[in-house]
C-alpha cells in the first residue's frame, strides 16, 4: 500500500470507530509495524488533521475534519454500486430512486478512469420477482423512525382481523417479498413485527415517543435473544 493510500486508510478508521483507536489496532488493520504507525500519526498531525493522542488509551480524531470529497477507491465504488443494486432489488420507490440519485452524483464528479469501476461493476444481485405492493406510503414509517414520532396504523393480520394500533417504530427489515416494522405497539405493550403491506392506513402523530431509539432497539434485540435461546431450549429437550 502507498503511504498516501494508508494515510487516508487512517483517516477513515478514525471516521469508522468512535471510541479511541489504539496504535497497535491500527497496525493490525494496516498490516504495518507501530512504529510505521507512530510516524503516520506524526504526519497527519503535522499536516493540520486533527488527531489526539493519550498513552494507554488511543488516539481520537475531532469531530468537523473532513477530506476532500469523493475520494473512493475501487474496492468502496463497488461496494457502493452493490449496496444501490441491492436497494433496487429488495427497497421500495423512494429509497431505489434515492439509490439511483446518489450514484449518478457520484459518478458526475469521480475521476474519469473509476468512472467504469462504477458504473459498470460486475457485482449483480438477483431478482426473484414478485414485487411487493404497498398500501401505505413507506416514507412515512422511516421518517417517523429518524424523527423518533410515534405512528397510528389501520392493521390486517394473518386472518384478516383488522385493529388499530399506536405504535413506536424502531427499526424497518427489508427482506426477500416482505418489509418488517419493528415497534413497540402501545395495544399489547410489547414488541411486534408488523408487515407493511398488511397496514391498511398510515398515520404520522405529532407524539414523540418517550424513550430513546437506541435504548428501545437493544431492548427488543434483548428480547428476541431470549426467544432464540427458548427456542433452542425447547427444541433440545425436545
Amino acid at each position: 500500500m502507498r503511504r498516501a493510500d494508508r494515510l487516508l486508510q487512517i483517516i477513515q478508521l478514525f471516521r469508522r470507530r468512535r471510541g479511541p483507536v489504539t496504535s497497535a489496532y491500527i497496525a493490525t488493520e494496516l498490516e504495518v509495524t507501530q512504529r510505521t504507525v507512530y510516524r503516520d500519526i506524526a504526519s497527519l498531525i503535522a499536516n493540520g488533521v486533527p488527531i489526539r493522542g493519550e498513552a494507554g488509551i488511543g488516539y481520537v480524531m475531532d469531530e468537523g475534519y473532513d477530506l476532500p470529497p469523493l475520494m473512493f477507491s475501487a474496492d468502496e465504488l463497488e461496494a457502493l454500486m452493490l449496496g444501490a443494486r441491492l436497494v433496487s432489488s429488495h427497497g421500495d420507490t423512494t429509497l431505489t430512486r434515492s439509490a439511483n440519485d446518489a450514484i449518478a452524483k457520484i459518478a458526475s464528479v469521480i475521476p474519469n478512469n473509476l468512472r467504469p469501476v462504477l458504473l459498470d461493476a460486475p457485482l449483480y444481485v438477483p431478482d426473484f420477482g414478485g414485487s411487493i405492493v404497498d398500501k401505505v406510503d413507506i416514507g412515512l414509517i422511516r421518517a417517523a423512525i429518524r424523527t423518533s414520532k410515534k405512528l397510528h396504523i389501520e392493521y390486517e393480520d394473518a386472518k384478516s382481523a383488522a385493529s388499530e394500533r399506536t405504535i413506536w417504530p424502531i427499526a424497518l427489515a427489508y427482506h426477500q417479498g416482505v418489509r418488517l416494522v419493528v415497534a413497540w405497539c402501545e395495544l399489547r405493550a410489547d414488541f411486534r413485527h408488523f408487515r407493511v403491506d398488511r397496514m391498511i392506513t398510515l398515520a404520522r402523530l405529532e407524539q414523540t415517543i418517550p424513550e430513546r431509539r437506541d435504548a428501545l432497539f437493544h431492548r427488543w434485540w434483548k428480547a428476541e435473544n431470549e426467544k432464540y435461546g427458548d427456542y433452542m431450549s425447547a427444541r433440545k429437550d425436545g
